[in-house]
């Protein structure tokens, strides 16, 4: 961990919601003055969007169905954590992105002077000079294995793990609309990174400093037939800190200032869903002040 160059990483499945705890911590970075040097967590996986559909074809072939963008050997967990280890040992590093359509490729190469085509990476270049923060938002930023730990080097850790189900309906929902997969199509997909979602997913949230699962208050006992996805007055959040000490967690303030909150645990407040937004402000503020100004 480092005081003078804090890594923060965010982290959940796909259809989780991280996105949304991105914003969150963006309102308070441009709040706060902060220079953030932003991380996507695509961009360290190991294969192109064409490799990677070879790949799978390969591992059927040989009678592996479970061959994942959630495991190891579709990502480059080493480069990861190097890139960690140097920020916070000098607040330098190598990052890339990967280009997910034809507007950030065309983007891209304008900005770099190349011509990657959408599926691809951009080369690698240096995290901006200067920043404050790293700020990494993806599906493994606590990450660890037999020889690598990503975790280690993380000095605020978010986990965003809505329940089961509503993340299956977000998911579901998402690619359909944005991406136009079949709803057979994703359920695939989800049946494919089962064995990688228990074994390389849902450990890293034992390993973050806070939590935040959304939980339904609707029913949501089928999510392959559900025909929306609960709304944010449909749900609650529980808020869980692993260590509520370590930042100085004011819990009669919170419950003061999010009305309808309750503690449900020593280290849990369940918030309604309407105010997570609120709620993470009021919490990551605090936190991140504290990071900044013990430099």
């Amino acid at each position: 961990m480092s005081k003078k160059h804090p890594v923060i990483a965010v982290t959940g499945s796909s259809g989780a919601g991280t996105t949304f705890v991105k914003r969150a911590f963006e309102n308070v970075f441009r709040r706060e003055n902060i220079f953030s040097a932003i991380v996507e967590g695509d961009s360290f996986h190991s294969l192109s969007r064409a490799e990677f559909k070879a790949a799978v074809t390969e591992a059927e072939q040989d009678g592996n169905d479970h061959f994942s963008h959630f495991g190891p050997q579709a990502n480059d967990f080493h480069a990861l954590e190097r890139l960690f280890k140097s920020y916070g040992e000098s607040g330098t590093g190598k990052k890339r992105y990967y280009l997910h359509n034809d507007d950030e490729a065309r983007h891209h190469n304008q900005r770099l002077g190349c011509n990657q085509q959408a599926g691809e990476f951009t080369p690698w270049e240096d995290i901006p000079a200067g920043s404050d923060i790293l700020f990494y938002e993806g599906l493994h930023g606590l990450v660890a294995g037999e020889d690598y730990n990503v975790a280690q080097y993380v000095d605020l850790g978010v986990g965003v793990a809505p329940s089961v189900n509503l993340e299956w309906i977000q998911k579901i929902h998402r690619d359909n609309a944005e991406r136009g997969y079949s709803a057979e199509a994703i359920v695939d997909t989800i049946l494919r990174r089962m064995p990688d979602y228990v074994n390389h997913i849902t450990p890293q949230f034992s390993r973050t400093d806070v939590n935040f699962q959304r939980v339904p208050i609707v029913d949501t006992s089928n999510p392959f037939v559900a025909r929306d996805i609960p709304t944010a007055d449909e749900s609650m959040v529980v808020v869980r800190f692993s260590d509520p000490r370590k930042f100085d967690v004011d819990f009669p303030y919170l419950l003061t200032m999010l009305h309808d909150s309750f503690m449900s645990r020593r280290n849990s407040i369940v918030v309604p869903g309407g105010k997570m937004g609120l709620a993470m402000e009021l919490i990551l503020t605090p936190i991140i002040q504290r990071m900044i100004n013990r430099v």
